[in-house]
């Protein structure tokens, strides 16, 4: 029998499993937690079916609230909880991500739920009271002939109820209401007796109000049930829902309307407050992301000039929370949107705060707006003045003036974010706009570094092997280990893996790889030279020993070379002693002969240098300098200290004539030898 695997769940099967989750303790249904998924399923259909289509519309998704409460969804958490899962779940489900102004539908679907959610939780009450109240009105009318009894019953359920009751005539008189909707308008109970109900209401809602109450009376509709605004005597709106039906007398005639009111304002404010919410950021006020993106994208489909895109970044602003508290931090992002906003008031603009310290501005383009360098300087004006607590900050700014129209949203904020990246690698208080060719090069070298790590698991990089070359007499001294990723030099894996966080595990991984291969005698010497982080790695020590212990190289035929510029930072410094003291060569890679690094050839003990290949570049490209003299004593003197100099990056006869007359110990480069894979070395 065939093992046949049950088929993988959908994206809308997950969503309905974790609002069952949800909402499953909030309410007694009497269903399992099964049938209830496949319930809820039915209704993520409807709800993203809605989503997706066009053109967009809300009705749909009318009835999810009704069948929540038809289902006996009723608990006091069950539609807080509902809101909560559907708005996460349909902002970041992959299915609806190209959806186009997708956080409006959102906002709009999770109202229409919570509405009618709402209105069905009325109704079923209304329901309920309009049962009691047909029982108390017949009660009524049997008791103005019979029983006074029943009057006062039906008075104790009238006065005490917490809904709003008018009854009024068919000509829409009041003839008499209870205290609950008395003090709804506020006014005096005997103010509104003989009063034309429909006058409480909206002057808006009039006309409509009285076309309902006239189908009611005609017998067209059994009852309405509206959603309007009633006023106050002081003007205040005060959003209730209406139920209206008919009451007939002993002969069955149209006698009087019955109409009960629920203040439903709470409800109206928490929607505003949701819709509020889902849109703006929570500290400053401040358009989010996602509203942000919804204006960026109409802007960019009618703007007549163009729009430009402003991306800021806070300079230091992490000074201010670690220096001051995240309190004072918090304010001041608040001051800075207002700031913002303020600097361009005068424009057709949105501010949006796009998470931690970064901001942006959209500004729709017109003959009186700024140019790009004067906005920037106007942005820089509003935040330099202290605040305050007497802090003053500026702004590293990213521009993307006036984007292609076939941009989409995701490619104009992309564009600006990668600006400002670019920016803030020049400093503070910089600005860039974007330049397609820069942002090219970037996004082709970033695309690489993210494969990088799979690449690596993947085993697609190598390790090649370039002779170490003794100029004076020609003989091969060693090999210096060389990283290759298809086109990707050494160099380039070096930097690409200190920007990824990759740099330990590969440089782990290339020292086993080339201990390994230096094991054969005819090898010679292993040069491996570290990165900034391997140098500064705790466990550097303890990673060389392993490897040389697992391999078998001996220790006397590992040269180490630690990073320059980390040791000048004073991380790792032990690494070069505990190294030696087990037998192990240690030197220093990229050394330029400042007067700080000298200092270290005092301070650490080095058997040996590697030069930075930027003073082999600059040597070259000059005649005979200055420089060229410096230099040659430089390396006599570091010599006879007893340190040995190495040359990288040999390309001409030239080169390598001028390095053997100053008589460095050994070289490496394409002109003495290229690298090659350890298979292609001779004797190995």
């Amino acid at each position: 029998m065939n093992d046949v695997s049950p088929p993988a769940r959908t994206r809308r099967q997950d969503i309905a499993r974790e609002w069952m989750r949800a909402v499953y303790p909030t309410a007694y249904v009497p269903m399992s937690p099964l049938e209830i998924e496949l319930f809820l399923l039915d209704l993520v259909d409807v709800i993203a079916d809605a989503v997706q289509a066009e053109p967009f519309a809300v009705d749909p998704v009318d009835v999810v609230g009704h069948r929540l409460v038809q289902a006996h969804f009723t608990g006091p958490d069950t539609l807080q909880r509902t809101v909560g899962v559907l708005g996460h779940a349909l902002l970041f489900s992959p299915e609806l991500r190209d959806v186009p102004r997708l956080a409006e539908k959102v906002v709009a679907i999770l109202g229409s739920v919570s509405a009618g959610f709402a209105t069905a939780m009325r109704l079923d009450a209304f329901d309920q009271q309009e049962e009691i109240k047909r029982a108390l009105m017949a009660a009524k009318l049997r008791a103005e002939r019979v029983l006074k009894v029943s009057e006062a019953r039906f008075r104790e359920v009238f006065d005490s109820s917490a809904f709003g009751i008018a009854i009024t005539d068919l000509l829409g008189r009041c003839v008499e209401v209870n205290r609950a909707l008395a003090e709804m308008t506020g006014r005096d109970r005997g103010e509104l007796t003989g009063r034309r109900l429909v006058e409480l209401f909206d002057p808006a809602d009039a006309e409509a109000m009285t076309r309902s109450y006239r189908a009611v009376g005609e017998g067209r509709v059994a009852r309405i049930r509206e959603q309007r605004r009633l006023l106050r005597e002081d003007g205040e709106p005060v959003w209730v829902h209406l139920a209206v039906s008919l009451l007939r007398d002993a002969d069955g005639d149209p006698a009087y309307h019955v109409t009960m009111v629920e203040d439903v304002s709470e409800l109206h404010l928490l929607q505003k407050n949701l819709d509020f919410q889902l849109l703006h950021d929570s500290l400053t006020g401040l358009s989010n992301r996602q509203r942000f993106a919804t204006r960026l994208e109409a802007l960019h489909g009618t703007s007549r000039a163009g729009i430009t895109l402003y991306h800021l970044g806070l300079d230091a602003f992490s000074l201010v929370n670690n220096g001051l508290g995240h309190a004072v931090g918090d304010r001041l992002l608040t001051e800075v949107g207002r700031r913002l906003e303020a600097a361009v008031a005068d424009q057709d603009a949105l501010v949006a705060r796009m998470g931690g310290d970064e901001f942006a501005i959209v500004v729709d383009n017109s003959p009186a707006t700024p140019s790009v360098p004067a906005m920037v300087d106007r942005i820089n004006e509003a935040l330099l003045q202290p605040m305050d607590n007497g802090v003053a900050l500026s702004a590293t700014i990213g521009v993307v003036d006036r984007p292609p129209a076939g941009w989409d949203v995701a490619e104009i904020l992309r564009a600006g974010d990668a600006t400002l990246r670019r920016a803030k690698a020049g400093g503070k208080r910089q600005w860039q706009t974007y330049d397609k060719h820069v942002d090219q090069q970037v996004r082709h070298r970033q695309a690489r570094a993210a494969r990088m790590p799979g690449a690596l698991a993947e085993r697609e990089l190598e390790v090649e092997y370039q002779p170490v070359v003794d100029l004076a007499g020609g003989r091969v001294l060693g090999h210096v280990a060389r990283l290759r990723w298809d086109e990707v030099g050494h160099d380039e894996c070096v930097e690409l893996a200190e920007e990824t966080g990759l740099s330990l595990a590969l440089g782990q991984w290339a020292l086993r790889e080339a201990a390994a291969d230096a094991v054969p005698e005819s090898f010679g010497h292993l040069y491996f030279e570290l990165s900034p982080m391997q140098s500064r790695d705790e466990d550097l020590v303890r990673t060389v020993k392993r490897t040389v212990e697992e391999t078998g190289l001996p220790a006397s035929r590992l040269r180490i070379f630690l990073d320059t510029r980390a040791m000048l930072d004073g991380v790792g410094e032990d690494n070069a002693q505990v190294l030696r003291d087990n037998g192990i060569a240690t030197g220093l890679t990229r050394f330029n002969g400042g007067q700080a690094e000298l200092a270290l050839l005092d301070e650490l003990p080095v058997d040996a240098l590697v030069l930075d290949p930027s003073v082999v570049r600059r040597l070259a490209e000059r005649p005979e300098s200055l420089l060229h003299t410096a230099v040659e004593r430089m390396v006599a003197l570091i010599r006879s200290s007893g340190v040995a100099v190495l040359v990288p990056d040999l390309s001409t006869e030239h080169q390598a004539a001028w390095w053997a007359g100053v008589e460095v110990d050994a070289a490496f480069g394409d002109h003495l030898a290229p690298a090659v894979p350890s298979y292609e070395l001779s004797g190995t």
